[in-house]
């Protein structure tokens, strides 16, 4: 079975394409060893399901039950939620969407990391098709506070439940997690939510640009590169960028870099190749991590050029093909 991952598969994805077959699509963000994707799968025949999980270990534990059980309907890709709902589906593109005992962060510095929070329930508002249910569990007292508060004030979502939130869901399938819990007497708190007609919360966008690239003339050697290099962190707006480390290789230079926008963290290489002509580099992405070329990642490029250029003053830029 091809491995998918948000890095690699196409901004939107065309779901229809890849199962082979057009039907209603259902979401499960964090899936964990699979026990509700399962469920999922046997309860609604009928409909394309996708599992978003950043995990290795889960990934490759419920791929191999797919191969082997065969769950025909069923998909799990590699992702944060935040890069998924934004960047993998449609607008009103998703008939449910069901979130189980997300990590509830709880150092304060941590905060920004939690799922449930406004731009994540814009992006939930955005996705679902107006009728379509949206789905909560978690055994954290105060993270089901703060979920109602945040879903009681979130235009486009009306809750379906009596109360803010039941203690049990008839039908509901227990996950691994979950019945850990309950074993453990900690109650579970279940939010269950549909879509209205309201017009949907705009999202920002990070597009896809060309390769990055710079050209540049220099006297200097890679290992006299490599020799000045020291890590750097720069904030531009809302994109972090932290340049790690240089690796010497037989031909050229790796920069290990992360960046992170408000839909998406990356973490790959530029290299630092020689050019057939004499004292001529070309800086590029490489092939490690797979980078997709947004805003932020041009930007990185365009932070090393700029620090290769004062590497030496005969340092000459011939040609730069980034996004100002």
């Amino acid at each position: 079975m091809q491995k998918l991952s948000s890095l690699t598969l196409p901004w939107p994805t065309d779901w229809a394409a890849l199962f082979g077959a057009r039907r209603p699509l259902i979401l499960e963000i964090g899936f964990g060893y699979g026990a509700f994707l399962l469920h999922l799968a046997r309860q609604h025949p009928d409909t394309n399901i996708i599992g978003v999980e950043i995990a290795n270990r889960c990934l490759a534990h419920v791929e191999r039950r797919i191969a082997r059980e065969g769950w025909p309907n069923v998909r799990v890709v590699h992702s944060t939620a935040e890069t998924a709902l934004h960047h993998l589906f449609e607008p009103a593109s998703l008939w449910q969407i069901h979130v189980n005992f997300p990590d509830p962060w709880f150092k304060k510095r941590h905060g920004h990391r939690r799922l449930m929070q406004r731009d994540t329930l814009d992006a939930v508002v955005n996705r679902l098709q107006p009728g379509g249910r949206f789905y909560l569990a978690t055994d954290i007292r105060e993270y089901a506070e703060m979920s109602a508060a945040l879903l009681a004030d979130t235009p486009g979502l009306e809750n379906l439940l009596p109360a803010a939130w039941a203690e049990d869901l008839p039908g509901r399938v227990l996950t691994r997690y979950e019945g850990k819990a309950r074993r453990e007497g900690r109650p579970c708190y279940y939010f269950a939510y549909r879509r209205t007609a309201v017009p949907p919360p705009p999202l920002p966008s990070v597009q896809e640009l060309p390769m990055p690239h710079i050209v540049f003339r220099s006297p200097l050697s890679l290992d006299d590169i490599q020799a000045q290099f020291a890590p750097m962190q720069h904030t531009v707006g809302q994109v972090y960028i932290s340049l790690l480390e240089a690796y010497r290789g037989r031909h050229k230079l790796l920069f290990e870099v992360f960046v992170k926008e408000p839909t998406i963290e990356q973490h790959f290489a530029f290299t630092l190749a020689r050019r057939p002509e004499p004292g001529e580099y070309t800086l590029q992405l490489g092939t490690l991590g797979h980078a997709r070329p947004t805003p932020g990642v041009h930007l990185a490029a365009g932070l090393l050029g700029d620090w290769l250029a004062t590497l030496h003053p005969d340092n000459l830029e011939l040609k730069r093909k980034l996004k100002e």
